[in-house]
């Protein structure tokens, strides 16, 4: 993998949506890959301040969720990009945001969350080590 023309991997943040009281995660389609499902996520921008902040923001703007980040879960590297990941608990949905008209957006358990994110391996690490994970 390379860095794609950049000299340091990209920062990348990304929002766990949880419904704590149903125990749900909430995921949505990839835009370059409609048929596979992300978590939301994006590059950090000068603008966002904090890390945490740009998690919300790409939650807002890809999958139309507000509500509080509650806590860092990890930061996992790879070739091109950095990861972050935060649990943000869900207080509401937009009917209409962003990239609706680009995405789906599905509530899901745990296990189907992270069957559905296989084939992105940071999501599903990162996933892994959410609260929502089984315990060891």
């Amino acid at each position: 993998m390379s860095n794609k023309g950049r000299s340091t991997p990209r920062v990348v943040c990304c929002a766990i949506p949880i419904a704590r009281a149903a125990g749900k995660v909430l995921v949505i389609t990839s835009r370059k890959r409609p048929n596979n499902w992300v978590l939301p996520k994006g590059g950090w921008e000068p603008s966002d301040g904090v890390l945490e902040a740009a998690a919300s923001r790409e939650a807002l703007e890809e999958a139309g969720v507000r509500g509080k980040i509650t806590r860092f879960v990890t930061t996992i590297p790879s070739a091109s990009s950095t990861y972050h990941f935060y649990e943000l608990d869900v207080a509401d949905l937009d009917a209409e945001w962003l990239e609706s008209k680009e995405r789906r957006r599905e509530w899901v358990d745990y296990a189907e969350a992270v069957r559905r994110l296989s084939w992105k391996a940071e999501l599903a690490q990162g996933l892994a080590l959410s609260t929502l994970a089984p315990k060891r």
